[in-house]
């Protein structure tokens, strides 16, 4: 693996989200009036922030990244405290299940517990979002060498706070897919569905991706099966990494986490020397996020 590409896992994360962060919650014709085709960091518009900020989504992947780094290991109860630290910190943007299960943590429950009370308690329709695939990246630079590992790390990473299936798979095949692209794989969603077990639903969804299909009715709602199939359409079709951003943001819904699972995807893809510079230089957390990339690329941990 270059240590350019690991870079671009992260920092492509980072700039899908903080492009899309401003028109969240936008659809793609109000997108479209407001900007033409958005290109640009923009502030201002959802959340009131400047240009170049980003979400909960990088937010989440710096908790994971962070944790892995500073304690050489994957500590599941380390980056749920980390979560809990963050949430803590009064974040503008957090999903409703990521929230209640923070809470839970909060009032005692253990970080293999409180994700998975929540999704006991959420109906169908509001128990898979995309909480934990927008977050996860950083696991697939770390273990990129021990698919294995990958896919238990993957799957625990989701249960703090995403505990149903569709999600924890989706972190897998989502991290399997990109290390596949670190390891110059020919067919890396195609090898990722075939490596892990995946619930018929996303299954079905991410099939037609990964055979390189077209395909025209993409949604960009916060269900898991629906960002994963658009984000990876996006990241893996793209002739470059801010064609894959920009078609994914522009698409509107939920902008900044399919933007940020289709920059990562990307990013693996193209490197960081693929990302606009002029993109890179409004993100502060850039330089952190290269320092992580280079720490967890090559790494030497374990679970």
């Amino acid at each position: 693996m270059s240590s350019d590409r690991a870079e671009g896992v992260l920092l492509g994360l980072a700039c899908g989200d903080a492009l899309g962060r401003p028109v969240e919650f936008r659809s793609a014709g109000q997108i479209a009036s407001a900007h033409g085709t958005l290109t640009e960091m923009v502030g201002h518009g959802t959340w009131n922030q400047p240009a170049g900020t980003i979400t909960d989504d990088t937010e989440q992947a710096l908790c994971i990244a962070r944790s892995l780094v500073e304690t050489g290991r994957f500590d599941p109860a380390d980056v749920a405290d980390r979560f809990v630290a963050w949430y803590e910190s009064g974040p503008f943007d957090i999903g409703g299940m990521t929230r209640r299960s923070l809470e839970a943590l909060r009032e005692g429950r253990s970080w293999d517990e409180a994700g998975e009370a929540v999704w006991a308690d959420s109906p169908e329709g509001s128990n898979a979002g995309n909480g934990s695939v927008m977050r996860c990246p950083p696991l697939a630079v770390a273990f990129a060498d021990d698919p294995a590992a990958l896919d238990r790390t993957s799957r625990d990473s989701s249960r703090i706070t995403h505990a149903d299936p569709r999600c924890t798979a989706g972190c897998a095949v989502l991290n399997r897919t990109i290390a596949g692209l670190l390891g110059d794989e020919d067919e890396p969603l195609a090898s990722a569905l075939g490596a892990t077990e995946v619930p018929a639903e996303l299954d079905a969804a991410l099939r037609p991706v990964a055979r390189g299909d077209a395909i025209d009715d993409l949604s960009t709602s916060g269900y898991v099966v629906h960002s994963l199939q658009t984000a990876l359409h996006d990241g893996l079709r793209a002739d470059t990494a801010e064609d894959a951003i920009v078609t994914a943001v522009n698409r509107g819904g939920d902008t900044d986490t399919v933007g940020a699972i289709a920059g990562a995807v990307a990013g693996a893809r193209f490197g960081a020397d693929g990302l606009p510079s002029r993109w890179l230089a409004e993100i502060d957390e850039e330089p952190e996020l290269r320092r992580l990339a280079g720490a967890l690329d090559g790494w030497s941990g374990g679970e």
